[in-house]
């Protein structure tokens, strides 16, 4: 089924060659000239070290039938007469353009998340719930930035109905951009945490950040948000909101959370839910979805069914079982301090006689860092028996629990994965947990495939 049209492409960028008259149609849109496709707009990305218009060659070999061309650009030879070509000022500012125009030509309902932690995981979650009902399409891994969201809409198939999008940021204005491109009928805040702070300055900052997802939001939209947060207030006043939390002051309290080592149960509005993931913070990200799906008219067992079938994206909690009978769970996709002391709780509420940790540092948190670093230790204590960590930041966390007057937890630092690996090596035995978390740049999972091989 063809997304669109030439011609229709023509309406949005006026200034193009290579249009004849014999209709092409557009299925598929590409910025990776490596990547086969059929009747693909091409796209080059423009970046500091590399120009995707040295690539058009490769992108016609691969299947694009048109591309869009930056005007300041000589136009290669070997182009043919017919191949079309959209000229623009800059090939990015036109992706995202076009991505709004797709929204808007599509129309489905768009649910736009933000938030410190819990984005991939709440949007998971409510894509499942809301497939009970509706053609639904999400961002795909963390395409969640400038190019990564417009991409992740201009994918949607034709007959999507409800698109679930995450957005993520560093910097002020980054979410505003977003927003604006995709408009969403729904907002989600999952919640405010530190990452980031190395470049916002304070957890307020970091509101004010994500606040910034109201900028597009529909005119008869409404915003979701983590309804403990006080944080959240001032946004929550600028436009029609619910609050979610676990305070009696929410608009939807979550209630009666229990854990087992296989899922999580609580009420919602005196009616029970479950789901295959641990934590009262998923109990939380679910609620988002719970709350979605009322607003978009789905029954509750429609809610309870897409719970019950989630199925979240990969080293967010996931469970690995070794030979020696030892269970690692892979939370290592990133890390805050907030989702790190999250993953840590979960782990005192689950059966096993050993429980240990493996922590990588949180990353970018600037000046910000060894504090942050210090306030995790503060919830390692039994039934927690061994702490060990990589990185030269995360070493704040041992030197915490060593002053510590009462510590009954083990704690070691490691400054190479070859030294983790072998002492973890002889730590893998029957009714022992060890979970791996740590920011996306320390790649703990090369750790756990090291000694699950």
């Amino acid at each position: 089924m063809a997304k669109f049209t030439a011609n229709w492409l023509a309406s949005l960028f006026p200034e193009y060659q290579g249009i004849g008259s014999v209709p092409v149609q557009i299925d598929d849109v590409f910025t990776d000239s490596r990547q086969y496709t059929h009747f693909g707009l091409f796209i080059p990305i423009e970046g500091e070290r590399f120009d995707g218009h040295e690539f058009l060659k490769d992108a016609i070999k691969n299947g694009a039938a048109a591309s869009l061309w930056n005007k300041q650009k000589s136009v290669p030879e070997f182009v043919p007469a017919d191949f079309p070509l959209f000229f623009v000022e800059d090939t990015l500012e036109g992706m995202q353009r076009l991505a709004n125009a797709y929204r808007l030509k599509i129309n489905p309902k768009v649910i736009g998340i933000t938030g410190s932690n819990g984005k991939t995981t709440t949007k998971d979650l409510t894509a499942n719930v809301l497939s009970e009902k509706y053609k639904t399409w999400k961002t795909k891994g963390n395409f969640n930035n400038h190019i990564g969201l417009p991409l992740s809409i201009l994918q949607m198939p034709p007959d999507t109905e409800a698109l679930i999008l995450e957005m993520g940021m560093n910097h002020f204005g980054e979410i505003e951009v977003l927003t604006n491109i995709a408009q969403p009928d729904i907002a989600m805040i999952t919640n405010i945490g530190e990452s980031h702070i190395e470049y916002l300055g304070s957890r307020e900052g970091i509101a004010k950040a994500k606040s910034e997802i109201v900028e597009g939001l529909k005119q008869d939209g409404c915003l979701l948000i983590d309804g403990d947060e006080p944080l959240l207030d001032p946004v929550a006043r600028k436009t029609r909101s619910y609050r979610i939390g676990e305070g009696t002051d929410n608009d939807y309290v979550i209630k009666s959370i229990q854990l087992s080592n296989e899922e999580t149960t609580f009420e919602v509005e005196n009616h029970p839910y479950s789901i295959p993931a641990l934590g009262r913070h998923q109990a939380k990200n679910a609620t988002f979805a719970i709350v979605t799906a009322k607003i978009l008219g789905l029954d509750k067992s429609q809610i309870e069914s897409g719970l019950q079938q989630v199925e979240l994206t990969g080293m967010r909690f996931e469970k690995i079982k070794t030979t020696e009978g030892t269970e690692i769970i892979n939370d290592a996709y990133n890390a805050s301090a907030t989702s790190m002391k999250a993953s840590i709780n979960v782990i005192k509420e689950m059966d096993a006689k050993r429980k240990i940790l493996v922590l990588g540092d949180i990353l970018e948190l600037g000046a910000f860092s060894k504090k942050i670093h210090r306030s995790v230790a503060d919830v390692i204590y039994p039934p927690i028996d061994i702490l060990y960590t990589y990185g030269e930041e995360s070493k704040e966390m041992v030197e915490s629990l060593r002053k510590r007057e009462e510590n009954r937890v083990e704690a070691y630092s490691f400054n190479t994965k070859e030294g983790l690996i072998e002492q973890l090596r002889n730590d893998l035995k029957p009714e022992t947990i060890i979970l791996f978390k740590g920011s996306r740049g320390m790649k703990l999972e090369k750790v756990i495939e090291e000694i699950t091989n």
